[in-house]
């Protein structure tokens, strides 16, 4: 009875603090750090983002640190992201199990923006009849997240993490930059950079009836962050979801072999910066080797259809996984694939 009451409670207070944000919040893309959002694992991604539930070991620090619980001795994970335009992103989790005491793990991620061609309003740049505005200088902002997390079962189907991370975003090649015009005849030093310390906070549990999970999260809770003059909040990012076999040898319609299995997964997904968002997965696996999956993600501006597909083999006992998924991004802006990389030593 407690378990399912401190499900509710976090729960209702993921949802009553995005509530109170979204009064302050409306706007698309009216937070900082961005590159918050855009989520490490191609298995995750592949499925919608509904991975609130499936989120587990190493991998679960991007997602719901409650998912950390299930790591046997240590296991890490890789991913490359291609992002949007000239953006790259990497991500390593590392897991490492304490026994008794629970499972810390670590995370470091990465993202390189690309090059950009820096412009000004200054003379003599401004009345350049050939590049107006344009210096000729270039640079390339850059973001980059550490991140110690720690899980653990507190019953058998009880599972409760947390995470605590540093952010850090460079806007310009420059930490700070002199005499700019901060307000009409206001000239003032201003800093290119923001950083911030925040924390994750995950639960998972099991049902007990068949293989039915449910999980919650909430992501980077913690103060604005400031560049410039200004201070702006952090993507501060909900999670609800509910995730099962349908079928299998013990899934929702009974019936199948070992050897097949297909999942499903259901996420509501809302972030401070928009409308409340629905993820949903889907994932078929063969003989425990391949992996096929596909997704979709609701009341997106671009965001939609989501594929891939992964492979797990092992070797003298360390299972090794390689997992690509696709994103589409709509008519204007190009798709968006990641690869990643786990090896889990039980």
């Amino acid at each position: 009875m407690r378990i399912h009451i401190a499900l509710m409670a976090l729960c209702f207070a993921g949802l009553s603090m995005l509530g109170a944000d979204n009064v302050r919040a409306q706007k698309v893309g009216s937070t900082s750090m961005q590159f918050l959002k855009v989520m490490p694992s191609a298995r995750g991604t592949a499925v919608g983002e509904a991975y609130s539930v499936w989120a587990a070991g190493a991998e679960a620090v991007f997602w719901n640190p409650g998912g950390l619980a299930d790591v046997g001795r240590h296991e890490f994970s890789l991913t490359y992201v291609d992002w949007l335009f000239d953006a790259r992103q990497g991500a390593f989790a590392y897991a490492l199990s304490l026994g008794n005491f629970g499972v810390l793990g670590l995370q470091i991620q990465y993202v390189d923006f690309g090059v950009f061609e820096e412009t000004t309003n200054e003379l003599p740049y401004i009345i350049d009849p050939e590049r107006p505005g344009m210096t000729g200088r270039t640079f390339r902002p850059y973001g980059y997240l550490v991140g110690i997390s720690y899980g653990r079962y507190l019953t058998d189907r009880f599972s409760l993490g947390l995470s605590a991370k540093y952010a850090y975003e460079s806007l310009f090649s420059e930490k700070t930059v002199e005499n700019v015009m901060i307000r009409q005849g206001v000239y003032d030093n201003v800093k290119t950079w923001a950083s911030g310390i925040l924390f994750d906070f995950g639960l998972r549990y099991n049902t007990g009836f068949r293989t039915v999970q449910i999980a919650s999260a909430v992501q980077n809770f913690g103060p604005d962050v400031r560049y410039a003059v200004e201070s702006y909040p952090v993507p501060l990012l909900f999670r609800v979801g509910i995730a099962a076999d349908l079928w299998g040898p013990v899934g929702l319609l009974q019936g199948g072999q070992e050897t097949h299995r297909l999942r499903a997964a259901f996420d509501i997904f809302h972030p401070n910066d928009y409308a409340q968002q629905f993820h949903m997965g889907f994932e078929y696996e063969f003989m425990n080797i391949l992996a096929l999956r596909g997704g979709y993600k609701f009341n997106y501006d671009s965001d939609g259809l989501t594929l891939g597909a992964g492979l797990n083999y092992s070797i003298g006992g360390v299972q090794i996984a390689m997992d690509y998924s696709y994103g589409s991004m709509g008519a204007y802006l190009e798709s968006v694939q990641r690869i990643s990389l786990r090896v889990v030593v039980p």
